[in-house]
């Protein structure tokens, strides 16, 4: 469930096509704001890598589908996927059909469920690679945001040593401006202040 951060049509970031809605809704309800659940964390983070070699609104416009196929990304039933789960997903239009991607995701699971069971919550372990509060970043174009950062190179780094797959520094720096462990809206776009004020409270 996004968060409504303002109302009528202001100057938005330039990547959020004004002509598709849900592109809109997306900027303007999920992109930047800070989320703190361990299992909507992990859904992102599987969602973007998916999205490797792809375009974001192609996932978004199959996220639904995908939370169908994967149970709305249970961890605890995802992990449990054998074979026949994996033909299903192979077979299932709706999503992105990628064997290595639905096995990682499946891993992914499991490793969600192995720090859980070592006592590791997945959103403090991220959010403290992250530096443990929300990077307010002051970009005045789109052009100024960077693909990686330092920050992401190194959480991309511990995820690959957990056993996470497909999730090098762009990818995981998509995650972090998406989940807001950075503000990268431009401050010219209403939800620039906003996205910072949920930072704060």
């Amino acid at each position: 469930m996004g968060v409504r951060l303002f109302e009528g049509e202001p100057t938005r970031c330039a990547w959020a096509n004004p002509a598709d809605p849900l592109y809109l809704a997306y900027h303007d309800e999920e992109w930047g704001v800070p989320e703190y659940d361990s299992r909507a964390l992990w859904e992102k983070l599987v969602l973007d890598g998916f999205q490797a070699g792809l375009a974001w609104i192609t996932i978004l416009r199959k996220r639904e589908a995908f939370r169908a196929a994967f149970a709305g990304f249970d961890p605890e039933i995802v992990a449990r996927f054998g074979e026949a789960d994996r033909a299903r997903l192979m077979a299932d239009a709706g999503i992105v059909r990628s064997g290595a991607k639905i096995d990682a995701a499946i891993r992914g699971a499991q490793i969600f469920l192995d720090m859980r069971e070592a006592g590791e919550d997945f959103s403090a372990w991220m959010w403290d690679l992250a530096g443990g509060a929300p990077l307010q970043n002051r970009w005045t174009d789109t052009r100024q945001v960077p693909a990686q950062t330092p920050k992401a190179v190194e959480m991309a780094k511990a995820l690959k040593a957990r056993g996470f797959k497909f999730c090098g520094p762009v990818i995981v720096y998509a995650f972090m401006q998406a989940v807001g462990m950075v503000n990268d809206h431009v401050v010219t776009c209403p939800c620039h202040a906003k996205v910072a004020a949920l930072a704060r409270s």
